[in-house]
């Protein structure tokens, strides 16, 4: 007897990451429950409960401290949105073709659309792909169910109808379905959501069951694919559905030729090859005695009837190479490492088959004794040797994990190894993935070499197969986008005005800086960024540069938020408030003439008048018959107005009180407005007391002071007081 393996048997790749995502959690340490069996396999579940994994059916029934698995048929939307609002901690592991359909339902429907499932009502995926459905939804399992529904297709005049299948469903009873549902239909949306794991593993089983004498399906009697496996094949062949090796013990083998074996997506490597294991045995036994009868009745066997055992290395010789296999590291050299794949010849993997990250050093990863999955590269009988390779394992199940992170839509990391023509590089999972340029930053003008060795965030939005080489498109942006979309949201649930944040300074105008405070993009206004005037945002800031900011208002409904960036202690008045009280004596630079004063910088931002009374200790006919612009003076503060912001300044204070004074000062004329942007200071009071005059604006920004009398018109101080300048 012969017995064939499929080569499609056992974990699918859904599966096997839901799996996988659990135990990494249990060896980490973690409390762990699930929402409903998380795969439908009794000794997978029985082996996660024994270390600790519980199992609850509702959000409200995890145990404080634990962590939630979904399981990998999905959950129904309530389900998902009632954990978002208890804010439980939970992973989903919803395999990725069951959340495209979710998808796929959702953006395809509507009130007035009718969803149509093949599959099984009561399963879990079925519910879960219901709840997604915005309309009416109705499931068949078989062609006869389908005709009850097209029978009453009056019901949907005038709906949209969708037909879609769960992942499982049997790919024949699919075919047979289709014909009819494109027949009576011809505007209905069809998405064919069959698994692609699914259907190559039925296509295989029914291939392996037409040449087989009988078939044996490995899996959970509760599993739906374990049992559309078993109903593809009967029709075949005799087929036998176990969950254990325990029960071969009731099926007789001996009478069978040839064999069969598959498993479903569920059930672990660990089962299958002690149901192999247990078929030796058995059958030996069983062949022995169809020996010995045979004697009794005179029949002779001939060279066919080998020991089972035999028969399996005959089977396992012939495997052909692209077959994965799973070997036992026996000893480890820099060249190769050796490995028992369970044949007479010796395995062995050549170093540059090991990985296709160049870094890494099986010396420091393996050690005897650790199993990892392989390829077939090449069989040398005569040498009796077979060639093996790690790296193209690697990439083949990698590959189907980027078209299933297509899929889900789900983000990836990858490290960027080159910058090339067009875009970068990035490896995920040792797969190539190109990003081109225009994809790979937030911003067209951002260095793509910045990225080089740098481990960055993406989503896979294409996978194709050129010249029968498949090649992956991805997308940095999209993650930005989302996250960029995140962070808006959580900023305008909790922005008021007054909070402050490290921003990033983006771009400028004329009229301002936009400041990135962290998703969001707030203005600057030109006004709002020095105490001094300034002619461009570019006086004070530089592109990139990160700066303290905060909110001077919000507008939430056009999404526009006003920052504010002076500082109330920067303000020039409260320093000199501070530091320059009335009768201080300053080193002054002389920035402005009048026909009554001179103006001149008490500190950055703030101008003092000296009145032309107060320029000289004698009678002085024009300030520029003493001073002259960019001239440094020691002046001494006299007076300063807070409220309408005036300094008056004085050098006569500070000459010699004994040197006689010619003639009567001529009141002091009214200050003009500061040279730069700060008005002009407070006059300085007069001996006489004659009444203060008003400022006039200084010799750069505005035209002289015309109406101002001129210091040598005014009336000789005997005579008459001088008359107020306009």
């Amino acid at each position: 007897m012969r017995v064939e393996l499929a080569k499609s048997a056992g974990f699918c790749f859904g599966v096997n990451r839901a799996v996988d995502m659990i135990y990494s959690m249990l060896d980490r340490g973690e409390r762990v429950c699930t929402l409903g069996p998380i795969i439908h396999n009794p000794q997978v579940i029985d082996d996660l409960r024994s270390r600790g994994v519980v199992i609850v059916e509702r959000p409200e029934d995890v145990p404080p401290g634990c962590r939630l698995v979904i399981r990998t048929h999905g959950v129904e939307r309530d389900v998902v949105e009632r954990l978002d609002g208890m804010n439980v901690d939970y992973c989903d592991a919803t395999c990725p073709f069951v959340k495209k359909i979710h998808r796929t339902v959702t953006e395809n429907s509507d009130e007035n659309t009718v969803v149509i499932i093949a599959g099984d009502t009561a399963h879990p995926e079925v519910q879960g792909i219901r709840s997604y459905c915005l309309g009416k939804s109705l499931v068949f399992k078989n062609e006869a169910e389908l005709d009850e529904i097209i029978s009453k297709s009056k019901e949907f005049d005038g709906k949209k109808l969708i037909f879609v299948a769960q992942t499982t469903f049997n790919t024949v009873v699919w075919e047979k379905c289709l014909k009819k549902i494109k027949k009576h239909y011809t505007n209905a949306l069809i998405f064919d959501t069959i698994c692609n794991a699914t259907n190559e593993r039925q296509e295989e089983a029914v291939r392996l069951a037409c040449e087989c004498d009988a078939m044996i399906i490995v899996g959970g009697r509760q599993s739906s694919n374990t049992a559309k496996l078993k109903a593809v094949c009967e029709n075949c062949c005799p087929t036998y559905l176990i969950e254990t090796a325990s029960e071969l013990k009731n099926i007789d083998l001996g009478r069978y030729g040839r064999v069969g074996v598959t498993a479903g997506a569920s059930t672990p490597a660990a089962i299958i090859k002690e149901v192999l294991s247990t078929m030796t045995e058995n059958t030996n036994a069983n062949t022995n005695e169809n020996i010995i009868q045979a004697e009794e009745v005179e029949t002779t066997s001939n060279a066919e009837d080998m020991d089972f055992k035999e028969m399996i290395e005959e089977s396992l010789k012939n495997m052909s190479t692209d077959q994965k296999v799973c070997g036992t590291v026996t000893a480890i050299s820099p060249s190769e490492i050796q490995v028992d794949i369970g044949r007479k010849q010796t395995g062995y993997v050549p170093v540059e088959e090991y990985s296709a990250d160049p870094a890494a050093d099986p010396t420091q990863e393996l050690k005897v004794g650790d199993q990892i999955n392989l390829i077939i590269m090449k069989t040398n009988d005569q040498e009796g040797t077979i060639m093996l390779s790690k790296k193209r394992y690697d990439a083949q199940g990698a590959w189907d994990r980027i078209e299933a992170y297509k899929e889900s839509g789900e983000t990836v990391t990858g490290t960027v190894s080159d910058v090339v023509k067009g875009g970068i590089i990035v490896i995920v999972d040792g797969v190539r993935i190109f990003v081109p340029a225009s994809l790979a930053t937030a911003s067209r003008g951002d260095s793509l070499e910045d990225l080089l060795k740098q481990k960055i965030e993406l989503k896979i939005i294409e996978v194709k197969t050129e010249r029968n080489r498949k090649k992956a498109v991805g997308s940095v942006r999209a993650v930005l986008r989302e996250q960029r979309k995140a962070a808006e949201e959580a900023f305008w649930a909790q922005a008021e005005e007054g909070q402050v944040y490290q921003g990033k300074v983006k771009s400028m105008t004329n009229y301002g800086a936009f400041v990135d405070i962290g998703g969001v993009d707030g203005m600057v206004h030109i006004s709002e960024l020095s105490w001094q005037r300034i002619k461009h945002p570019s006086d004070v800031l530089e592109i990139g540069q990160e700066i303290e900011v905060y909110i001077k208002s919000l507008d939430k409904e056009n999404k526009k938020i006003s920052l504010g960036y002076k500082r109330a202690e920067d303000n020039p008045w409260e320093i000199l408030r501070r530091d320059y009280p009335v009768d201080s004596i300053i080193e002054s630079e002389i920035v402005g003439m009048t026909t009554f004063g001179a103006f001149a910088t008490v500190i950055p931002g703030i101008d003092g008048l000296i009145h032309i009374s107060q320029i000289a200790n004698k009678h002085i006919s024009k300030p520029q018959d003493v001073l002259k612009i960019g001239e440094k003076v020691n002046v001494k503060i006299t007076a300063i107005d807070f409220d309408k912001h005036r300094v008056s300044l004085s050098i006569r204070a500070l000459l010699d009180d004994d040197i006689e004074i010619e003639e009567e000062e001529a009141p002091v004329a009214e200050e003009a407005p500061a040279a730069e942007e700060a008005p002009a200071a407070e006059e300085a009071p007069v001996a006489e007391e004659a009444p203060v005059a008003e400022e006039a604006p200084a010799v750069e920004e505005a035209p002289a002071v015309e109406e101002a009398p001129a210091a040598e018109e005014a009336p000789a101080a005997e005579e008459a007081p001088a008359e107020d300048a306009e």
